[in-house]
């Protein structure tokens, strides 16, 4: 829907159960989110629709799944410890913070409007800092920080990975998993929280063959969103420009999609060059040169960086499948997932509970579950119960009636186009998988 707005977005999903507020009835946690039965499960299957695309294809990727605690010197080495800030000022008057380079500094507070009153600029840390052991919490020997990236994981596990899989280059490392950064400002729902889940693929190359690389894995992970269905014209690229690419970046693009709140970014692909690994060698003291058994040289290898957001996915898979039309003077809410990541693939619903109709209703939904993500709805008219299931976005609604009970044979009514077939209850996987794969975005 081109003129979706977020408090639409933000409503459907507390009222369906996708994302709730955490700790709500405290009050809540600005820029902490929970994901709930339906949340949980799209978030599942974008994540396992990610990692088979890296990690079953024709590439030569492997997993990994690193820490989220990690030695006090991984952050000093990155950088991150030195650099990782945002400008921050707070108002005299009213106390509320703000990031400097996003307001005007000369104009009133936008929380209370008096001018003048804002503090100097300083520096704010984004790391969440904690301490490990035994000793005393002021003891600076014991803090660590919470990660703010997965990615370094990766780099300080590189000659581990090399080691024990034998890995020649080029070969890309892939992770999923939580990082966490203290937000000044948290705003636009799940799209910029303190606690999130990153899904990264750092690709290892030769110097001289980045360039290549790089290239392709532009256009590879371009091509990765209409496989899940995704809208192109939805879809752009942003190069960085001079005042954005990071010092020790050679190149570097976002791609960015057209959220409620305009465009912003979803993921990024960088030629990071080799910066990641000569940091963690000089701040080490090993070394992370790896070493051609073909040609005999030795050299730290550059960086190919694919970097997505698996929850910041998750609110773009939710933006870009909600949709609303007029059926018969009453709007239908729809949410047109691809069938390989919707949270409910197949809803079983018997017209009536009497005269056996539920029984055979509720066989049929248990034999399927171990096909697919099923539910069972019997409340409430048929009509009522396609327009739930259509606003979850499940793809396909069976019906069970008077004549399964005669002849085996059941009614599949899909979410798009609302038409419906009769086809026989043998047939019902099969005809799953067959409506997959032809699957087009209406």
């Amino acid at each position: 829907m081109e003129d979706l707005k977020m408090d639409t977005l933000v409503s459907l999903c507390k009222r369906k159960g996708f994302v709730f507020q955490s700790s709500e009835i405290y009050g809540g946690l600005n820029g902490v989110y929970d994901y709930g039965p339906l949340g949980s499960l799209l978030k599942n299957n974008i994540r396992d629709f990610w990692w088979n695309e890296m990690t079953r294809g024709d590439d030569n990727i492997v997993g990994l799944d690193s820490s989220i605690l990690m030695h006090k010197k991984v952050w000093e080495a990155s950088g991150h410890v030195s650099n990782f800030t945002d400008p921050l000022v707070d108002c005299k008057v009213c106390k509320s913070r703000f990031r400097a380079d996003q307001i005007d500094l000369n104009a009133a507070c936008p929380t209370c409007g008096n001018k003048g009153t804002f503090t100097d600029v300083r520096k704010f840390n984004l790391m969440f800092k904690t301490n490990i052991g035994s000793t005393a919490a002021d003891d600076d020997s014991s803090v660590i920080y919470l990660r703010p990236e997965t990615a370094q994981g990766i780099y300080v596990n590189f000659k581990n990975v090399v080691d024990s899989m034998h890995e020649k280059l080029p070969f890309g490392i892939a992770q999923v998993g939580k990082s966490f950064r203290n937000e000044i400002t948290t705003k636009n729902f799940i799209f910029r929280s303190c606690e999130f889940e990153q899904m990264e693929m750092q690709w290892f190359c030769k110097p001289g063959s980045d360039e290549e690389w790089f290239d392709y894995w532009r256009r590879k992970r371009i091509s990765y969103y209409s496989k899940m269905g995704i809208r192109e014209d939805h879809l752009r690229w942003h190069q960085h420009g001079p005042d954005e690419l990071a010092f020790y970046a050679k190149d570097a693009y976002d791609i960015q999609y057209k959220f409620p709140m305009d465009w912003q970014e979803l993921e990024g692909v960088h030629n990071r060059t080799n910066y990641d690994l000569t940091q963690h060698t000089k701040f080490s003291g090993k070394d992370l040169q790896y070493f051609d058994q073909e040609t005999g040289e030795r050299f730290i290898p550059y960086i190919i960086e694919t970097s997505a957001g698996l929850t910041r996915n998750l609110l773009m898979v939710l933006s870009d499948a909600y949709d609303e039309e007029d059926v018969d003077g009453d709007k239908r809410v729809v949410l047109r997932f691809h069938p390989c990541i919707a949270p409910i693939k197949v809803a079983v619903l018997p017209l009536v509970k009497k005269d056996g109709i539920a029984d055979k209703a509720k066989l049929i939904e248990k034999d399927l579950r171990s096909s697919f993500k099923t539910d069972y709805d019997q409340n409430v008219a048929i009509g009522r119960r396609y327009r739930r299931q259509d606003e979850i976005g499940t793809p396909y609604c069976i019906t069970v009636d008077y004549d399964t009970m005669k002849d085996d044979t059941v009614t599949v009514r899909l979410r798009d186009s609302m038409k419906q077939e009769r086809i026989a209850i043998s047939e019902i996987r099969s005809y799953i998988s067959a409506k997959d794969s032809e699957y087009k975005r209406v």
